[in-house]
């Protein structure tokens, strides 16, 4: 009996079977008992398999979403954790170090800004001091978006692609809620019962998410990633910056720095050489660079395939973009909730049903004016979509007439 228990082809497809019962209506305890009944443990790459063998049978990614949180307290106490991520997390400065002390910090704002401004709200401001500790929660956005923009597209370059899209749309969730918790008005409060309630319920959701982080991603990680990903983690992030106020360097073996030099001198002796012949004049490759990067606006080049091949490193960029999306599908880049928007504008670009399409939208202070353009040869055959983006309401500002420099 044990034989056929450890056959990993079972155990993936009772996973699934637990997975279909819990969305056809089956309880907690009933599927919790058969998972304890069933296993002694279960790893994070079976539960990836599990969730995607049933979006490849025509599970939306949206319905294991609503399951998300139930068969996370299922696993929970369950995941067996057959990598020894324990090493990688003392690493002082390795991404998985990184993420961790992240997390540490997004539950300290829980626990010691949080959880106590809740016996307070009744008192004169309690409310707006709650909100003030509940923007300081914001800092999860980076950390989310680091985790979707750098560590899912290396997954899915290993083919696991069901569980960042499920991890995604829960991020999103997480990010509405919080949202929508900081918009109520403070002088229309007047159920505080539910509102600590959503609190404490956003609360959950965030640490539900750091328990799913470390007892599935990171295993999931350190099974696939060579030394080299890490590497690109690591840099990466490094850019964006970490919501922690310092983090350690992360020293790596002379190896590693010897490689990446060595690909660093290579990236620069190819900007100063060579020369790249247009249909109406010259650049270097260095000029060339430098003009995409002066433009006063975002451009993203995704080729006929649907993957992205390129995109401008501005000084201000409107939406995130790192070197790891360069070759990801498109489809990838965008949260579930968007994706099917994403799919059909650019069907329409290639199909010939449009040459172009615009959208706009607030963020924050910034009006964004989003714009997608079908390219084409000089034949008319479809080589991609160019995605440009910019901030337009400097532009909305202008008045009158200029004729003279500025000062």
């Amino acid at each position: 009996m044990s034989e056929i228990i450890n056959n990993s082809e079972l155990r993936k497809e009772t996973i699934k079977s637990i997975l279909e019962k819990l969305h056809k209506g089956s309880s907690i305890e009933e599927v919790k008992e058969e998972f304890e009944r069933t296993f002694n443990g279960v790893t994070p790459s079976e539960i990836s398999e599990a969730e995607q063998a049933l979006i490849a049978e025509g599970m939306e990614v949206s319905e294991i979403q609503k399951l998300c949180d139930v068969h996370a307290a299922v696993f929970k106490g369950s995941v067996l954790d057959i990598h020894n991520t324990e090493n990688l997390e003392k690493i002082q400065g390795h991404p998985v170090y990184a993420l961790k002390l992240e997390n540490r910090e997004l539950e300290r704002i829980i626990d010691e800004r949080i959880i106590p401004k809740l016996k307070t709200m009744e008192e004169e401001d309690g409310i707006s001091e709650l909100k003030e500790a509940l923007r300081e929660l914001g800092k999860l956005n980076l950390h989310y978006i680091k985790k979707e923009n750098i560590i899912f597209p290396l997954l899915e370059s290993h083919g696991i692609e069901a569980p960042p899209k499920v991890m995604w749309g829960v991020d999103d969730e997480i990010r509405a809620f919080w949202k929508r918790i900081l918009m109520e008005d403070n002088n229309l409060i007047i159920d505080l019962k539910t509102f600590e309630e959503n609190i404490i319920s956003l609360c959950d959701k965030v640490k539900e998410m750091i328990f799913k982080e470390e007892n599935i991603l990171v295993p999931m990680l350190a099974e696939k990633l060579t030394e080299e990903e890490w590497r690109s983690i690591d840099a990466e992030s490094r850019e964006l910056g970490f919501i922690v106020d310092e983090m350690p360097e992360w020293k790596r073996s002379l190896n590693l720095s010897s490689s990446t030099s060595s690909s660093h001198e290579t990236v620069k002796e190819e900007l100063t050489s060579g020369i790249i012949t247009t249909p109406t004049g010259t650049f270097t490759p260095q000029e060339l660079v430098a003009v995409l990067n002066a433009l006063p606006f975002d451009i993203t080049f995704v080729d006929k395939d649907d993957r992205v091949k390129y995109f401008s490193e501005g000084k201000e960029r409107m939406f995130t973009r790192t070197k790891s999306a360069i070759g990801r599908k498109v489809s990838n880049c965008h949260p579930p909730a968007s994706v099917h928007i994403v799919e059909a504008i650019v069907e329409d670009l290639r199909s010939g049903r449009k040459d172009h399409e615009d959208f706009w939208i607030r963020l924050g202070d910034k009006f964004a004016l989003i714009r997608y353009f079908a390219v084409r040869d000089e034949k008319g055959e479809y080589l991609g979509v160019l995605e440009i983006t910019q901030d337009i309401k400097p532009i909305q500002e202008i008045e009158g007439e200029k004729r003279l420099a500025s000062k």
